[in-house]
């Protein structure tokens, strides 16, 4: 479902210290792979903690399910925002993007596969 808080992020220097932070102060159970370290947090939304290895090290961010993340970053910056990343296409042919509201504070916004049709690609949009 569209406009809908689906994921969330915390970005940091140190993933392992960073994750058995969250892991005792939550009881939440953390997994590692290539891509991160994968959190369940025992309900719907989960998320994951990244250690990207540059600018921005210290970071948090949710996700907001959209039908097209082109076209939502499009219009954060109809609205006064700046698009910051995307959309960037993930392995699995979902998409996500980051926009600053005009606040400056960060948000993401993610499109499922499934909600392309026939599994195109994403839109990269100019800028």
């Amino acid at each position: 479902m569209a406009n809908q808080i689906c994921h969330f992020e915390i970005g940091c220097r140190d993933s392992e210290k960073t994750a058995e932070f969250y892991s005792k102060m939550f009881e939440w159970t953390m997994k590692s792979d290539a891509r991160g370290t994968h959190i369940r947090t025992g309900g719907d939304i989960g998320g994951h903690i990244n250690s990207l290895g540059h600018e921005p090290h210290n970071y948090t961010a949710f996700y907001v399910m959209v039908d097209d993340v082109a076209e939502a970053l499009a219009k954060a910056v109809n609205l006064g925002g700046k698009k910051l990343v995307g959309p960037v296409p993930l392995p699995d042919g979902a998409a996500f993007g980051w926009f600053a509201d005009p606040e400056g504070n960060m948000i993401g916004v993610y499109t499922p596969k499934q909600n392309r049709p026939s599994g195109e690609p994403p839109k990269v949009a100019a800028g």
